[in-house]
Order: structure tokens, then C-alpha cells, then sequence
């Protein structure tokens, strides 16, 4: 898995000897591949994530002091903080399992099991699924703008295909007249801007990618340079 930078770790563990294990373990790991930011309970790490803190994973003791881990999680997904969560717990347990199945937690992990290489693998582990759904998600959504957008073109396409048709019969008829005059250019000009506004339907209805670029200010438009 590349990174462009450490892992950004949220530590939250109230017992202050166990919080500096973890940290002595993970960064004996790699040298710099974790960053840890520690914090004792529930709403310290609520404040921490409020004051812009960026992290990668949220690693949590399930049995803190006022709130308990399922509590905290509950009180993220409410403020719509996505970052994963990792659990530390004393022993596992089958109904706990089920809870945190259900809340989506990502993972569980044995306390006794910081000083094994199960932690760093199961932080990686986190990150990358967590990375291959936002992609998949990304996926799905430019999908669904794709087929808006060429069902959005084949409407207007149906609307302005006849006037356009139109348009083309009288540029013929409008051409044969006036062979070898003036008039003859405006019409070549015509006929070209007309073939081009086909020409950028076509593209639009075939359109494989959501690709859009800066047009002026906030407008953006579609990308047809490739198409």
C-alpha cells in the first residue's frame, strides 16, 4: 500500500502506560510509518476530530471512562466523522462482535495482542479496505452521472433533432441557390457550426468518463478533447 506520509493514528485510551505501549509498538514497526496522537476519553477525541484533526484511523479502547467506545462511535457517525475504527478490548467477545458488526466498526482487537504484529497489520489492513471503498464508491457515483448526463443528452437530442434537420434542408436548398455569391460564405459558416453541434451531441451520448474542467469562475464544463 503506498502512502504519501505517515499513518495518522487517533489514539483514544485512558490508561496513560497502555497509551505509550502502543506507541513504543507501532513505531517499532517501521520507523515513521505511524503517527500518534493520543488523547484519555470520548470527548477529548471529539474535540480533537472538531478542531480540524485529520487522522487516517481512529484506534479506541472499548471501556473508557463516562462513555464507552460503541457510545463514541455513535457520537461520530452522528457528526458525520467516516474515519474507521479499531477497537482495544480485554478479551473478545461474541456480543460485543455482533454491536460492533452492526455499527460498522471495522475491526476488534485483543489487548494483548498490541505487541505483535497483528496491530500494524490490522491498522493497514483498515486503511486499505477503507481506501478500496471510497474508490468503489467514487465508481458508482460518476456511473450515475454518466447515465444523468446521456439520458439528459438523448432528451435534447429528441427536442432539437428536427429543427436541426430543418436547418440542414434549408442550408441545402439556401446553398444551390446561391452557388456563387456572398451569401455562399455566411451559409459555409453555417453549416459548419451546425456540424459541430452534432459532432459535440455525439460526444456527449458516447461519453465514457466524467471528466469536467474549469470554464469561467465556478462553471465547469465537459472535456471533449478526447473523446
Amino acid at each position: 500500500m503506498e502512502e504519501s506520509g505517515p499513518i495518522r493514528i487517533l489514539l483514544v485510551e485512558d490508561n496513560r502506560d497502555f497509551a505509550h505501549l502502543v506507541e513504543v509498538f507501532l513505531r517499532k514497526h517501521e520507523k515513521g510509518q505511524f503517527a500518534i496522537t493520543w488523547r484519555e476519553n470520548g470527548p477529548e477525541a471529539l474535540e480533537e476530530l472538531a478542531g480540524g484533526g485529520a487522522f487516517d484511523v481512529i484506534l479506541m479502547d472499548y471501556f473508557l471512562p463516562g462513555q464507552n467506545g460503541l457510545e463514541i462511535t455513535r457520537a461520530l457517525q452522528e457528526k458525520g466523522i467516516t474515519i474507521p475504527v479499531v477497537f482495544l478490548t480485554v478479551n473478545k467477545d461474541f456480543d460485543l462482535a455482533v454491536e460492533v458488526m452492526k455499527l460498522g466498526v471495522e475491526d476488534y482487537l485483543v489487548k494483548e495482542e498490541i505487541s505483535t504484529p497483528v496491530l500494524p497489520r490490522t491498522i493497514l489492513n483498515v486503511i486499505e479496505r477503507k481506501k478500496l471503498r471510497d474508490q468503489l464508491t467514487s465508481l458508482e457515483v460518476t456511473q450515475q452521472r454518466l447515465e444523468t448526463i446521456q439520458e439528459m443528452v438523448i432528451r435534447i437530442t429528441q427536442e432539437i433533432r428536427k429543427p436541426m434537420d430543418g436547418m440542414r434542408t434549408s442550408l441545402d436548398s439556401l446553398t444551390a441557390v446561391h452557388k456563387n455569391d456572398q451569401m455562399k460564405t455566411y451559409l459555409t459558416i453555417i453549416r459548419d457550426n451546425l456540424e459541430r453541434i452534432e459532432k459535440k451531441i455525439t460526444q456527449l451520448k458516447d461519453l465514457k468518463t466524467d471528466k469536467t474542467v474549469p470554464y469561467i469562475r465556478d462553471i465547469r464544463m465537459f472535456d471533449l478533447s478526447g473523446s
